[in-house]
């Protein structure tokens, strides 16, 4: 367990860097250059989810901390779906984000809260829970820090289904391809 908390930690502090400690960042840029920062940054975030990958897979999943969690696997596949819908919604100037100002990291809540209604024992709270707390003070600091959201001019309706199309051809390919990175099946 402690490697999980541990990624998570990690995770967290290397986004919170540019968010709460912008001066902080531009002072490892400096030192560093640009491309090595970034390359340290993508090492630190690829160890991160190393470190959350073997914290998961090598602690026990415990005992459930309320019932009943197996019966809403149903909710947790449309939470799943609408969080993968949300992930390619920020990518571009798609209609949600006209509404919702920080689709990646509500779509991190919604794939989050998805996991702990049928992943309720002490690992699972670590990951999808850690992970929503960081996408929940993310949003807070990321909108304290740039002030008010000016949403962008929608796409057409041809590129919003596209993007509903291969959020669905994507999600279909995870629910087959979950057993393999997660040894858990779902079906």
């Amino acid at each position: 367990m402690t490697l999980l908390v541990l990624g998570v930690l990690l995770w967290s502090v290397l986004h919170f860097l540019p968010i709460f400690a912008p001066t902080m960042r531009a002072g490892f840029q400096s030192k560093l250059g640009e491309g090595p920062y970034r390359g340290l940054f993508s090492l630190l975030m690829f160890g991160s989810i190393g470190l959350m990958v073997m914290g998961w897979r090598s602690s026990v999943a415990g005992e459930e901390l309320f019932a009943g969690g197996y019966s809403l696997r149903h909710v947790t596949y449309a939470f799943i779906l609408a969080a993968i819908i949300l992930f390619g919604a920020a990518k571009g100037q798609s209609r949600i984000r006209r509404v919702i100002r920080h689709p990646m990291l509500t779509g991190v809540i919604v794939w989050g809260t998805g996991h702990l209604l049928v992943n309720n024992d002490p690992r699972s709270l670590v990951l999808f829970g850690g992970m929503v707390v960081w996408a929940l003070i993310s949003i807070v600091g990321i909108n304290r820090r740039d002030g008010a959201y000016r949403p962008p001019d929608p796409w057409s309706w041809m590129r919003e289904l596209r993007l509903l199309v291969i959020s669905v051809v994507l999600y279909i390919g995870l629910v087959f391809a979950h057993p393999y990175f997660t040894g858990i099946a779902l079906f």
